[in-house]
């Protein structure tokens, strides 16, 4: 039986309100990672499996707008987040989704700390056929190339993959906000998104990452990687009530097609129906 089928009989059943059937419930949402907060709202509403996934669509909030286009291309779209979120994957990943919607794209790997990852994304930009511009030491440097040669070329939108980093770093996260400055610097909005990619799996541990990044930059989404993973999806819950951040997308895979438009709908009734 699965967590929503027990959360189901715990407050519909005949031990309704009963302090064991509380408890238990309780115990069941937090091994989950709906975290405290969260919990006490899902089990304040909860009446049967129905009435948990209302209680779970509310707390998810809205859709989210699409993303963003500048009125003035190209479109800069920041991509952020901690070491090992599947960061540069999902670069790649929202670059396909975009070309299907007839966007052209350029991918910045201004991810000039970790070995590899310029190349990693210049692998990922010659699968996807997509102009790409790299280099070494300055970030804010590369995101400013990247920029002026979207112009140049007349490209629709530039995503630029930032350094991974953990959000305890004061360095890095100073680094990042440089390339948020010169961005802005180039074209009027910009950066017009900045999401950031947070694993499910690492729980309560997102809540945090989110907060300090979203005080650090403008963010204007989140994206949530790695939940084919991890069965714990009650940490998307969590987030969303935490943090006042839509949720974009969803990372379900490795492949390039393994990135869905966050629908809180769907998504409450994979987890009622878990």
């Amino acid at each position: 039986m699965g967590l929503w089928q027990r959360l189901a009989r715990l407050v519909a059943g005949p031990i309704q309100g009963t302090r064991a059937a509380r408890a238990e419930a309780e115990r069941l949402l937090l091994e989950a990672d709906f975290g405290v907060a969260a919990t006490e709202a899902i089990l304040r509403d909860a009446r049967d499996q129905a009435a948990l996934e209302a209680a779970v669509v509310e707390l998810l909030g809205p859709s989210p707008a699409p993303l963003a286009r500048a009125d003035n291309p190209p479109t800069v779209v920041l991509v952020c987040g901690v070491n090992g979120t599947g960061k540069t994957t999902t670069v790649a990943k929202l670059a396909r989704r975009l070309q299907g919607e007839g966007r052209s794209v350029l991918l910045a790997a201004a991810d000039t700390f970790r070995a590899g990852a310029v190349a990693q994304l210049k692998i990922w930009a010659d699968r996807l056929n997509a102009p790409f511009v790299g280099g070494a030491g300055d970030p804010a440097a590369v995101a400013f190339d990247a920029v002026q040669a979207a112009v140049a070329r007349g490209i629709d939108t530039v995503l630029v993959d930032t350094a991974g980093r953990l959000h305890t770093d004061e360095r890095l996260i100073e680094e990042l906000q440089k390339v948020v400055r010169v961005v802005a610097k180039q074209r009027s909005g910009a950066p017009h998104e900045a999401l950031l990619v947070i694993e499910a799996t690492v729980g309560q541990n997102a809540v945090e990452q989110a907060r300090v990044f979203a005080a650090a930059v403008p963010l204007t989404g989140l994206v949530i990687t790695k939940l084919d993973g991890t069965a714990k999806g009650g940490s998307v819950v969590a987030l969303r009530r935490a943090v006042s951040l839509p949720i974009r997308f969803l990372g379900t895979g490795e492949g390039l097609d393994d990135l869905e438009p966050f629908d809180p709908g769907a998504y409450a009734r994979r987890l009622v129906g878990d």
